[in-house]
């Protein structure tokens, strides 16, 4: 039986986070808005409104702005994806991502490789992948998606 990760061990992994996020801020460096970003400072976030992320998704943000050392940007949101939801658009990004699947079956799909993930399980997008997660199971996926990286 798969044993899903609690939040500690989901808070613990945030400097391995921030490190890979270091890999590619180098190349990207005085790219991007900073300015025009709020700088996050520690707390509590609570979701915030529900916005339709396309056909059979929705996503609701956390937080988003440049943490204190003013050159690392930290979004997260959690999205939830109906069965039968077209996968979502094919993207590349400056920033790394990392999914964590609350519920449900998904596809992660980077450079054309496809990883299946299940409740639990922790998926990787280093900058400059190609990739897009789809819901491939009978119920809906909800994953929470943490991106860290330069701003774009």
């Amino acid at each position: 039986m798969r044993r899903s990760m609690d939040r500690r061990e989901f808070a613990g992994m945030m400097p391995a986070m921030l490190a890979m996020a270091a890999i590619g801020t180098q190349e990207a460096k005085g790219q991007g808005k900073a300015g025009s970003l709020p700088t996050i400072a520690s707390g509590v976030f609570k979701p915030g409104p529900a916005k339709v992320a396309g056909e059979k998704r929705v996503s609701h943000s956390y937080v988003s702005g440049m943490l204190a050392a003013g050159n690392l940007r930290l979004e997260m949101h959690e999205t939830t994806q109906e069965a039968g939801a077209p996968h979502e658009p094919i993207g590349t990004h400056l920033h790394n991502e990392l999914w964590l699947v609350r519920e449900g079956t998904v596809e992660l799909t980077t450079n054309g490789v496809v990883r299946r993930m299940e409740a639990g399980d922790v998926g990787i997008c280093v900058a400059g992948d190609k990739h897009f997660i789809q819901n491939v199971g009978s119920t809906q996926a909800t994953y929470f998606v943490v991106t860290v990286g330069p701003p774009e």
